[in-house]
């Protein structure tokens, strides 16, 4: 197995650091979070907290799972398309953006029941998935844990605790953040949390200038929130516990058999996305996203959407122009 380009190389980020100019950034000036007029907002209580969660269109139900350095908002794009022929369901996970806010409960397994209790306020009996970063490990756990209400499965770009390469991956110099966390890393990063963000946002792309500078702000500003940065820390701090939750569910239960795409930025996870999949999952689809890293919704919407919206209405994948 070849691991993925970000798992390899830093030197693309070095390189594409120097590219981060007020001129490229100029090419996306609208902030996130702009969902179509007909979405509305919700609070819905679950699971012992309550998420702020986005609804819009009308159709069969499809959940939206946002990761790490972004909220719910990241999801404009596909929301809006989805709306079509969907109802679209885009919650903010525990303790983060504009959910209420959590000290405990980060246990992917955790929020697996969740999402759960949002479909249920929602009347949504099964959904399909789309998920990202850590929403990726929060939508594994909630396939299987409830096989029979996920019909479909999208894994963007970020491994799942505990299942294929996850060793592997986790001695990359590069994810040093997944060990970081704590009351002192808290108070460190407090007041400067738009620095420690910007290193990810930056790193992680294959082209920094297309994670925008609104998008920086909007993000910083919540991240900023009181108890948000402890919440995200808390994500990461739960890694140990969910791979041993899914070594064990997968021991006894066996791979997903929902059809799966696993999505790959080519500078960032790449192939290796399909690698994990298919350690976790039967009948595995696999794309590649040219032109992006990690951020596949900032960097390459029109190619990202064009690829989940094709692999939920079982069309045939076309080859979008960039961005």
């Amino acid at each position: 197995m070849t691991l993925p380009r970000l798992l390899q190389n830093t030197a693309l980020a070095a390189t594409a650091l120097t590219m981060l100019t007020s001129a490229a950034l100029a090419d996306a000036t609208e902030a996130p979070g702009n969902f179509p007029k007909s979405f509305r907002n919700q609070e819905i209580p679950t699971n012992g907290t309550t998420l702020h969660v986005r609804v819009g269109g009308t159709g069969p139900a499809v959940v939206l799972l946002h990761g790490y350095g972004d909220t719910g908002d990241m999801w404009v794009p596909l929301a809006a398309k989805l709306a079509e022929n969907h109802t679209v369901i885009v919650p903010d996970l525990r303790g983060l953006g504009l959910s209420a806010r959590a000290d405990k409960g980060f246990e992917k397994a955790n929020q697996a029941e969740d999402i759960t209790g949002v479909m249920d306020a929602l009347g949504a009996r099964t959904a399909e998935v789309v998920a990202h970063d850590i929403g990726n490990m929060v939508a594994y756990a909630l396939a299987a844990r409830h096989s029979d209400r996920v019909t479909k499965l999208v894994l963007m770009d970020a491994p799942v605790p505990g299942i294929g390469p996850w060793e592997e991956i986790l001695k990359n110099p590069l994810l040093w953040h997944f060990r970081f966390g704590g009351p002192d890393m808290e108070r460190l990063v407090a007041g400067r949390e738009r620095i420690y963000l910007d290193r990810f946002w930056n790193e992680f792309s294959a082209n920094p200038a297309h994670f925008p500078e609104a998008a920086r702000v909007h993000y910083a500003e919540l991240y900023a929130g009181p108890g948000r940065m402890h919440a995200g820390f808390s994500q990461f701090a739960a890694f140990d516990q969910d791979a041993i939750d899914n070594r064990a569910w997968l021991a006894a239960h066996g791979k997903l058999t929902m059809p799966v795409l696993a999505i790959g930025g080519a500078a960032s996870f790449g192939p290796t996305m399909a690698v994990v999949a298919r350690a976790g999952a039967n009948n595995v689809q696999e794309q590649v996203i040219e032109g992006s890293g990690h951020w596949l919704m900032e960097e390459q919407p029109t190619a990202t959407v064009a690829a989940i919206d094709a692999f939920l209405t079982g069309q045939p994948a076309a080859t979008p122009s960039s961005r």
